[in-house]
């Protein structure tokens, strides 16, 4: 009997340990003249990259019900909302929360979960934090446009 405790005690050790995730670092080398899928609007990444990503059906951890995070991407101005209470850094993407997990592939952090956001619409996350991730309506920034 105490042979079989010890080994559902190992068994729980080594789930509690392999179901640790890594924590993301506070910042990561980002590529500034990649190629970009869309216009850095956040109506575009909203459009194209968060709801159909992030917050659909399709991927619900940040519906409405799903709410991973403590995030709702369900309106564009609550997940803009969201996005500026600690996960992006507005001109710093390399140093942003939602860059550094979404480029990240294959690390326990990495989001989406699964298969990642592919180069193009990376890219264009990357280039709408750099530009100050405007709002919802709001121009886009043009420091650090060129470079």
């Amino acid at each position: 009997m105490r042979a079989g405790g010890f080994a559902t005690g190992i068994l729980a050790f080594g789930a509690l340990a392999g179901g640790c995730e890594d924590p993301p670092p506070p910042c990561i080398e980002v590529d500034l003249d990649c190629q970009m899928l869309y216009e850095p609007t956040f109506d575009n990444v909203y459009a194209m990259t968060l709801t159909d990503g992030c917050g659909s059906t399709k991927n619900a951890c940040h519906s409405a019900a799903g709410r991973k995070g403590g995030m709702s991407f369900e309106t564009a101005e609550s997940a803009h909302a969201a996005l500026l209470d600690g996960r992006v850094t507005p001109g710093d993407p390399g140093c942003s929360e939602l860059i550094v997990r979404t480029s990240s592939p294959g690390e326990d952090y990495q989001m989406p979960p699964g298969d990642p956001l592919a180069a193009a619409a990376r890219c264009s996350l990357i280039q709408w934090v750099k530009r100050g991730a405007p709002g919802p309506g709001e121009p886009l920034s043009t420091v650090g446009a060129s470079r």
